[in-house]
């Protein structure tokens, strides 16, 4: 490619230079022959004045023989080829020719037909181009013709020897022939000169052309291809170093930039494939949880149903089971046995009574009853509730409370509720050898929502039953509760557009964290206030 570019680049210029130098060269060769020419002329007339002017005396003298030496002695000159004399009528009367003398010369002849240039009118004056002539031999040999008038002066027609009028203008012509050898020799030498010069220049003017192409176009141009190449293979590191400063130098700015964009889209493509295949992958598992919600939450609707059902159902013989076998305990007349029979029967009644009662306080759907109050007054009161009961005897109350939290737009009786089952699970998972509750409130970073987490240091909750304790009739406790506080709980936060979660580590003891936003507009991501029965579960996590 660099040979190339730079041979046609060379021949076409090169092509247009010779064109050129040669077209000049020949106008200027043909207007050195004009000029020497025209010296020519020059010299033939002079030529011919001097001729005519040392004749002068010897026609006046009529002294005819001197004249024809003068003649012949002047023809002896080197450039000389021929010198005349003839008359008005075309006879030649002198000639370095001997033999045309006496012979008469048509107006067509080269000597005459500057006076009659073909018509009958004679010319009386003419300039020197006019009068002369050039033309060629049968051997090629150029000559150069002048002729020049002999007029008709005073002391011509005045003289005795002579009988001219005084009317007859022109007596007759001088006609001197001159060689152009010498001209044509030193015109020739001249025209090779220049041609050999214009030859000699133009092969150097083509080297140096080649050079200069294949130094300052050919190089820049092949180093260009060759980083293309690179950057078509995908080395987007590639960059053209040393840039100059012509349109070469743009040209590898331009290409240094878009070597530098196409890296970085590329970049941007390949965080955009990751990013892509992150997203796809969380959006999948998104799905795949919704699905398991959807069915989870089905299953809890349909079971919210079915309990609301058999609650309703089983509700109205309990209590005449309950106030039948309570009057027939207060009978004074029944054994001792049948009446602690008869207790056992109350006592197993009422306790079926609140297993329905639980039933359907999870099943119905409360709506909440919202309004401004304190989160920190709300967590106080609980705290003075459960206090006074003896679970709590041996656990050591540890609060740290944000005094500056903004008011919260709630349920203050269900957000006590949800309270109150925490802390009685807390106690109640740390009832051998007491142990500490650790209450703190705050606000969250963002300043949308406020915190509460609830702490134990009880015995923990296992990893594998620690995304079921949202559940309802999940229990970790064998023999304490119906498995539906947590459940209650999660609903009532949900229903408030707040999110609670859960994590644990067995041993050490389990946090939950509640977030209730500031903003009664706002609902928490994750969370949707509708029927804990349809809720999504919250998130746990096992330490």
């Amino acid at each position: 490619m660099q040979l190339k570019l730079a041979s046609k680049y060379t021949a076409i210029s090169c092509t247009a230079l010779l064109v050129i130098m040669f077209t000049f060269a020949f106008f200027h060769v043909n207007t050195l022959r004009e000029s020497f020419l025209d010296e020519a002329r020059y010299e033939a007339d002079s030529l011919s004045e001097m001729i005519l002017h040392n004749s002068h005396y010897l026609m006046m003298e009529d002294d005819r023989v001197r004249l024809q030496q003068m003649i012949d002695e002047a023809g002896t000159m080197d450039r000389i080829k021929q010198i005349r004399i003839f008359g008005r009528e075309g006879v030649v009367s002198f000639s370095t020719n001997k033999e045309e003398v006496g012979t008469a010369l048509s107006d067509r002849d080269d000597g005459c037909y500057f006076c009659h240039l073909g018509t009958s009118t004679v010319l009386v004056d003419a300039s020197i181009k006019t009068r002369s002539r050039v033309f060629s031999d049968a051997y090629g040999n150029d000559y150069l013709g002048m002729t020049r008038a002999i007029y008709n002066e005073p002391s011509c027609s005045t003289a005795e020897c002579h009988f001219h009028s005084l009317e007859e203008k022109k007596l007759g012509i001088l006609d001197v022939v001159l060689s152009l050898e010498k001209m044509q020799a030193v015109t020739f030498n001249h025209h090779a000169d220049v041609f050999v010069s214009t030859a000699v220049m133009l092969v150097l003017m083509s080297i140096c052309q080649f050079v200069f192409t294949q130094s300052y176009v050919c190089k820049p141009v092949n180093r260009l291809v060759r980083h293309t190449k690179r950057l078509a293979r995908g080395e987007l590191d590639s960059r053209i170093e040393n840039v100059p400063t012509d349109e070469f130098g743009e040209l590898g700015d331009a290409f240094n930039s878009m070597a530098s964009n196409l890296a970085q889209a590329q970049l941007e493509l390949r965080d955009w494939g990751t990013t892509l295949e992150q997203k796809v992958e969380e959006r999948t598992e998104e799905m795949q949880e919704m699905q398991a919600q959807l069915v989870q939450s089905a299953k809890l609707a349909s079971m919210g149903e079915l309990v609301a059902g058999i609650a309703h159902e089983i509700n109205n013989p309990l209590g005449g089971i309950l106030m039948f076998s309570s009057l027939a305990a207060k009978t004074p007349e029944l054994p001792t046995q049948v009446k602690d029979n008869l207790e056992v029967v109350v006592s197993e009644t009422r306790r079926c009574a609140k297993i329905v009662r639980g039933l359907l306080e999870f099943s119905r759907e409360s709506i909440p009853e919202k309004r401004r109050d304190s989160i920190n007054r709300i967590v106080k009161q609980t705290l003075r509730l459960v206090a006074q009961q003896t679970l709590f005897q041996d656990i050591e109350m540890k609060c740290s409370f944000d005094e500056d939290l903004p008011d919260l737009y709630l349920d203050p009786d269900q957000i006590q509720q949800v309270f109150f089952n925490m802390f009685i699970n807390a106690a109640q998972a740390m009832h051998e050898g007491g142990g500490a509750l650790t209450i703190t409130t705050s606000l969250e970073e963002s300043g949308s929502a406020v915190k509460i987490a609830v702490a134990d240091n009880g015995q923990g909750i296992h990893k594998e039953d620690l995304g079921k304790i949202f559940d309802p009739f999940f229990s970790t406790k064998s023999k304490q509760g119906f498995g539906l506080g947590l459940s209650i709980s999660y609903g009532i936060i949900n229903n408030h557009g707040g999110k609670v979660s859960a994590q644990s580590e067995v041993g050490k003891g389990t946090t939950f964290t509640i977030l209730l936003p500031v903003d009664e507009s706002t609902t928490l991501a994750g969370a949707e206030p509708e029927n804990p029965l349809l809720s999504e579960k919250p998130e746990t996590d096992v330490g």
